[in-house]
């Protein structure tokens, strides 16, 4: 399980559980390497495998009613990547899954996900916390979208999580927070030229 050391802090990291349920949990995870730009899960298809990034990143994203692209969600190192909706109704996706880096996921089936909820207690717990830090989140981004402008929202981001701002093209930093790439680049600007260090 030497190859899952990330996964295994991270579980650790949310829940306190024994290392014979640990190693269950961990038998049903398999790794995958995916290239930059591949499409994990399409608009439209069940989302019937859950992501964690061992490393590179994914992106949940979707098309608004203009065919604008709208990036909801970002994933690196250390976390996971769903399209939670589907995951959980088991009904078509309303978002696809991007890999913006060349990454090494581990991931695991839906059917495989259930099972553990039944024959490992401390797998409930660990999805309730996953679930209300994903519902706590997207609440977060809603409002931030109604209560700030662009030149905070884009500041808030890098405060919050500059990976998003250093390591990804201003196309998807743009759609993360819900701007024109033209604002983003006026935004920019300004807020280098009053703190070139940022």
């Amino acid at each position: 399980m030497t190859n899952k050391i990330e996964l295994t802090n991270f579980i650790k990291k949310n829940i306190d559980i024994e290392d014979v349920d640990l190693k269950i949990v961990l038998s049903y995870f398999k790794t995958i390497k995916k290239s930059k730009n591949e499409i994990l899960l399409s608009n439209g298809k069940n989302s019937q495998v859950s992501y964690f990034v061992k490393k590179g990143c994914l992106r949940l994203f979707y098309l608004d009613d203009q065919g604008k692209d709208i990036t909801r969600y970002i994933a690196f190192e250390n976390q996971f990547a769903t399209e939670l909706v589907s995951f959980i109704t088991n009904q078509p996706a309303q978002e696809s899954i991007q890999v913006i880096e060349n990454s090494e996921l581990l991931y695991i089936s839906h059917e495989d996900f259930r099972h553990l909820l039944e024959i490992v207690p401390k797998w409930k717990d660990f999805y309730n916390i996953y679930l209300e830090k994903a519902y706590v989140n997207n609440s977060k981004r809603l409002i931030s979208f109604t209560t700030l402008d662009a030149s905070e929202r884009y500041k808030q981001l890098f405060k919050i999580n500059p990976n998003i701002v250093k390591r990804l093209p201003n196309k998807i930093v743009a759609s993360y927070i819900n701007i024109s790439q033209e604002t983003l680049s006026r935004v920019k600007a300004k807020i280098y030229a009053q703190i070139p260090n940022l």
